[in-house]
């Protein structure tokens, strides 16, 4: 089977697709995969071609902030990303794959396949375009709207909206009258059951798999690291490709809340979520711009994080409970689920961040621990990236 992969956004976003990659290739298939550049992915080992979208300088410009987005859409955004739509119609044609898989926000995918009938399967790393009654779209409400829920699902129809022209002119280029897009025919979500129960409404072709983790890459060189980890307890905090003000203060209120409660911290400052300021360095704080999760995770008393999807199966998986502080999008729902689940604090959104709360919520994570280690066992023992292979060779035959 000729499978193309296309993903679009950040490091969470692509490696997921990686380890799929990586498997289906493991099982004979024939895969190429289309990614964005600079996502911070391993790509080794991977026949790869590039979107010609840098999605880290897209929050380089802005951040999270809804105000710098907003200047930012017409000359920036807006650019960048019907390069990378009309980017992923000309990988479509010139590939010609038996199946195409895809990342939602790469919107032209479905209709390219659609026109040279070649079938499709979504991947939906955040459950928000299967609708059910159950709760809310994600990336629109962090709390159930009770009866409105279904109807939060329609990200996918407003991005058409929104980017009409771009789409219309990267779909160019196919047989008129074919540019319109079909219903995938399968939905694959890398999420685990263990932090998800399936909704009673989904569809069948709606396949919750368990996640996909990348591959672990082992100890990588970093004695001074080694060091860190074997000298005391510590604590990981590090927001990923999230950006927003205050960086510096809120790196200081981390190794504040840290020593409060007694732990050394590990730092990790992603695209500029954190900072530390010289000043604030000293005996029991570490800073990296990135590790390897599946590294260093297994080893701390908790985690810090965002509440992106995959940081979140990453600390599952390594059974220690997380400390949520949500920024924006389906944050504030991952956040709520690993609470419900037992298996972290209320989330504390980014700007409600203070020393006592953070310092409060680290304390209360202990009570977490037990039902974090078992959690973390089943997940282990999970093979979502067999059961994905297992769909599309089952969907191409």
């Amino acid at each position: 089977m000729k499978i193309l992969m296309l993903t679009a956004g950040t490091r969470g976003d692509v490696e997921p697709f990686v380890a799929l990659a990586h498997r289906a290739h493991a099982n004979g298939h024939e895969v190429r995969l289309s990614v964005p550049d600079n996502a911070g992915a391993d790509l080794g080992g991977i026949d790869t071609v590039s979107l010609h979208v840098d999605f880290a300088a897209l929050v380089a410009g802005g951040g999270v902030s809804p105000w710098a987005t907003a200047a930012a859409f017409r000359q920036v955004i807006r650019p960048a990303v019907g390069r990378m739509l009309a980017t992923a119609v000309e990988h479509i044609v010139a590939y010609a794959p038996d199946v195409v898989v895809y990342h939602p926000t790469v919107l032209t995918a479905p209709m390219a396949a659609h026109a040279l009938n070649i079938p499709t399967v979504v991947v939906e790393s955040v459950p928000s375009l299967s609708p059910t009654r159950e709760f809310a779209s994600p990336v629109v409400s962090a709390a159930s709207l009770g009866p409105f829920n279904r109807a939060t699902y329609g990200a996918v129809a407003l991005a058409c909206r929104l980017f009409g022209h771009e789409i219309a002119a990267a779909c160019r280029s196919l047989p008129p009258g074919h540019r319109s897009s079909a219903r995938p025919r399968a939905s694959l979500m890398p999420i685990s059951p263990q932090l998800l129960v399936r909704p009673r409404d989904w569809p069948a072709d709606v396949h919750l798999t368990g996640s996909w983790p990348p591959a672990h890459a082992g100890p990588g060189g970093d004695s001074e690291l080694d060091d860190f980890m074997d000298g005391g307890e510590f604590i990981c905090a590090g927001f990923g490709s999230m950006k927003a003000g205050e960086a510096t203060k809120r790196g200081q209120i981390i190794i504040d809340a840290a020593r409060r409660y007694g732990v050394n911290v590990l730092i990790i400052t992603g695209w500029g979520g954190l900072d530390v300021s010289g000043a604030a360095c000293g005996r029991g704080v570490l800073v990296r711009e990135s590790v390897d999760h599946g590294h260093v995770f297994p080893m701390a008393k908790a985690v810090i994080h965002h509440g992106g999807a995959g940081t979140v199966h990453a600390v599952a998986r390594a059974g220690i409970p997380s400390v949520v502080v949500p920024f924006i999008a389906d944050q504030g729902f991952w956040g709520n689920l690993l609470h419900r689940q037992a298996l972290a604090p209320k989330p504390i959104p980014y700007r409600r961040l203070t020393r006592d709360r953070l310092a409060r919520a680290l304390a209360e994570s202990g009570a977490y621990r037990d039902n974090a280690r078992r959690v973390g066992e089943c997940i282990q023992s999970e093979d979502g990236l067999a059961a994905a292979v297992d769909v599309l060779e089952n969907l191409v035959g």
